[in-house]
């Protein structure tokens, strides 16, 4: 009897999904990261769990690339250009000196640990390079997921500099995967002339194209509009449908278009999403619905199949060197490559830079990098990944439950910069007004507690406040309470 068929997978994907939903509803008591709970429910059901097999690392890859092309897309259409301006230069700085130096140090210290005779791993320089490149940058599904799902404000404007830099990080990291892969299979040595030219290519063309699509896709979303127009007229719920599928069209076709003229897709598709994002689009909240929900299926899947597609058992074999490997990372790798790269950023305080430090957080990207050496027959490919698979669930395990406590500790939380989210409100783009979200601190209420003491800008109005999840239709006399959030709509 065949078991492999399509309604079986169907089934069991089925109850994969299911199985991390509601499984995923209890992160917030135990405090694991959302995404964890998805790689353990895969593990669950994985091999040495419930017995599904899943070795195809091919396949695997294959839907990573098309995961992480999703969640980058959908990082940088939640990135604001007026964000991230005042943080470009430290962001731009982490995502590649600072993976350049973090992947050094931790492959200086993988090479060392090889030598020693009581470990299991005898990896010589380049492969150890390799491993550590694979884990070099931050993931962007968990920081992401972890700082939206809390909705956490940090003071310095550390919060869009976290998600510029594991937005931003994955193109560095890759391209060292792959260069270190060529050079073990093809037998050669990195050459630095050779390596610099590549990585200008793999940037200029990435950047370039996703620029340019950025153009090209507005263009084309205004002559659906104007096509609309011009017809009987289109249903508004479809056109924005219609406008998402266009949307995620052009960002596949980015990335393969970036990938084929020898440039990096992932940054490409990162940047278009970042045009796009801060570019006027028709029915902007329900694109961005469609996107988040897309991201986040796309979160699911990968960490679901890459659950599967560990054994445990195996991994039980390297946990001691992966455990010296990973502590290294967390308190001296991540560390010392975030202090070196901002040291000339004197504004950033001593405190920002140590919780910078601290949210290096590894998630799907380094587990898809890690099947590359897998699929190119690398010696000891086995063996990185399951390193890789190791690391990574001891920095969710460890960095990934403690993000907002460490920012509490360090007290970087800035309880007044609340995500904007419009109360769920959505206004015609053609309309000059806009949305803001204030949160009340106490300093808002020394002249007052009501409305009317209120010092908003000329042409600005309270729509509504939020209390304790509850709506209030707000007056003058409306007494304000410390951590009230107040709806705003201004003239721009």
């Amino acid at each position: 009897m065949n078991l492999i068929t399509s309604e079986n997978i169907l089934l069991v994907g089925s109850v994969l999904l299911m199985a991390g939903v509601m499984f995923g509803k209890y992160s917030y008591r135990s405090g694991l990261p959302l995404l964890l709970i998805f790689l353990l429910v895969g593990m669950a059901f994985g091999c040495d769990g419930l017995g599904i097999q899943f070795d195809d690392t091919e396949t695997a890859q294959f839907i990573g690339m098309i995961a992480l092309c999703v969640i980058l897309f959908s990082g940088g259409m939640s990135t604001r250009v007026s964000s991230i301006k005042p943080v470009l230069v430290p962001g731009v700085m982490l995502a590649t000196a600072g993976v350049l130096l973090t992947a050094l140090l931790t492959g200086v210290f993988i090479w060392w640990l090889s030598g020693m005779s009581w470990t299991n791993i005898h990896f010589a320089l380049l492969p150890s390079l390799l491993l550590a490149a694979t884990m070099s940058s931050t993931d962007s599904a968990s920081v992401f997921g972890i700082l939206g799902s809390r909705k956490v404000g940090l003071k310095y404007n550390l919060r869009p500099m976290l998600e510029l830099e594991s937005g931003s990080n994955d193109p560095m990291a890759y391209m060292l995967t792959i260069l270190l892969v060529e050079a073990i299979t093809l037998g050669g040595s990195l050459d630095a002339a050779g390596v610099a030219m590549q990585l200008l290519l793999q940037f200029g063309v990435g950047i370039a194209g996703g620029l340019l699509m950025g153009r090209v896709t507005s263009r084309l979303i205004d002559i659906y509009v104007r096509i609309g127009r011009k017809s009987s007229g289109e249903d508004p719920a479809q056109a924005s449908s219609m406008i998402s599928i266009l949307i995620i069209g052009a960002a596949f076709f980015t990335f393969a278009a970036a990938n084929d003229l020898g440039g990096n897709g992932y940054l490409a598709i990162y940047i278009l999403g970042i045009c796009l994002g801060n570019a006027s689009l028709p029915g902007r909240r329900a694109i961005g619905r469609f996107v988040d929900g897309m991201a986040w299926l796309a979160q699911i899947v990968v960490f679901l199949m890459l659950g599967l597609l560990v054994n445990p058992s195996e991994m039980l074999a390297v946990a001691p060197v992966s455990l010296l490997i990973g502590v290294f990372m967390i308190v001296a790798g991540r560390p010392l490559s975030v202090f070196a790269t901002l040291w000339p950023m004197r504004r950033i305080p001593f405190k920002a830079k140590a919780y910078v430090s601290w949210v290096g957080l590894r998630g799907a990207v380094p587990i898809i990098f890690a099947t590359y050496p897998v699929v190119a027959r690398v010696e000891g490919a086995a063996q990185i990944f399951n390193i890789v698979f190791f690391v990574t669930l001891l920095s969710l395990l460890v960095q990934g439950t403690t993000v907002v406590a460490a920012a509490r500790r360090l007290r970087m939380v800035d309880d007044s910069a609340a995500d904007d989210d419009g109360f769920g409100v959505e206004l015609d783009d053609t309309l000059p007004t806009s949305l803001q979200t204030m949160v009340i601190a106490d300093e808002h209420l020394a002249a007052g507690n009501t409305l009317r003491d209120m010092r908003l800008p000329e042409g600005s109005l309270v729509m509504m406040i939020r209390r304790d999840g509850k709506y209030i239709v707000p007056n003058g006399s409306r007494k304000l309470l410390p951590g009230d959030a107040l709806l705003i709509i201004k003239e721009d």
